[in-house]
């Protein structure tokens, strides 16, 4: 059943799905548009931080969930296994090296499709539906909706992982892959400046990143008892990003047949421009497709100064998807 709360004249009620012989109970995340929803807006999460992280959180109190009210949408998002609001993998309780990595791209596809299931049964069965993907969260939305087409009526991939050569240095580094792995703020924060040209100005302020890291460590009961503090998150996501950076395929996009964004910052060295050139290359034409680079982002740009530009490429998109 859901629970619903008000905040700021917005409407937010939280649902879950039961857990199932495979996979643990799933939460999901919905802010309604305060007007008559013209479409929903399914948000999936990355590898390392979950949806109250990301689109529901709100720096200088607007979050990316409240730009999608704005333009007229319901902002939904999942929690996969493992993170935020969902129950933890079995497995998590267990020594990293004693098990195969948790949450890959099978078992992130199959949650996600549960999700889209649910939402057209019974939860949303009337709105159209989006899906917007960021980074590792491309690959279980690519598989299913090339599977869903017919129930969805758009893709967003924003910072997708692409299908490297074989033979590129892989996400893991050459290092033993593990069940779960643990991340701290600092380690967070490095990915954010990472990719910043020398002599660019910061792309994430400091007051953004310490109320960020206060909130991401809430998002794990564990983490304070960790030296230092850590989240744990699965590390199926590295593992799977390191089997496409090694030149396996993990989904088809000549199998997609709804239209399709692809958006991605200027400085984003996990989606550059070669990976977005392969990308549109093998969804062909089987899908219509647009390719949107916004300058000064990085890999992190729903978090950082242009993510105002993000949301308004994302938003017209969707309004052009659903008119």
């Amino acid at each position: 059943m859901p629970a619903a709360a008000m905040t700021a004249k917005r409407t937010t009620e939280t649902w879950t799905l039961p857990a199932t012989e495979r996979d643990p109970m799933l939460h999901l995340r919905c802010q309604r548009s305060p007007g008559t929803a013209r479409g929903a807006a399914l948000y999936v999460h990355g590898a390392t931080f979950p949806s109250a992280l990301s689109v529901f959180f709100r720096f200088d109190g607007h979050s990316w969930a409240d730009a999608l009210n704005d333009a007229g949408f319901d902002a939904w998002g999942l929690d996969f296994a493992g993170y935020g609001e969902s129950q933890r993998y079995a497995g998590m309780a267990q020594s990293a090296s004693a098990i195969a990595p948790l949450g890959r791209a099978d078992a992130a596809q199959r949650q996600l499709a549960s999700v889209v299931d649910a939402m057209r049964a019974s939860i949303a069965p009337a709105l159209p539906l989006h899906l917007i993907a960021h980074s590792w969260g491309s690959i279980p939305a690519i598989r299913c909706a090339a599977d869903a087409a017919d129930r969805l009526a758009s893709l967003t991939l924003f910072g997708p992982v692409v299908r490297r050569d074989e033979g590129e240095p892989a996400a893991a580094g050459g290092k033993p892959l593990l069940a779960w792995r643990t991340l701290t703020v600092w380690e967070q924060y490095r990915r954010f400046i990472a990719d910043v040209p020398r002599g660019e100005s910061n792309v994430l302020l400091d007051r953004h990143i310490e109320a960020w890291g206060r909130a991401y460590l809430a998002t794990d009961p564990e983490a304070a008892r960790r030296d230092p503090p850590a989240v744990q998150v699965p590390a199926g996501p590295v593992a799977d990003i390191a089997q496409l950076w090694s030149g396996r395929a993990l989904y088809d996009a000549s199998r997609l047949r709804v239209p399709t964004l692809l958006v991605r910052g200027a400085w984003d060295s996990v989606c550059d421009d070669r990976d977005a050139a392969r990308l549109l290359q093998d969804i062909g034409r089987s899908a219509a497709t647009r390719d949107i680079v916004i300058a000064k982002g990085t890999h992190l740009m729903h978090l950082e100064t242009s993510r105002l530009e993000l949301q308004r490429a994302v938003n017209e998109f969707l309004l052009e998807c659903t008119s």
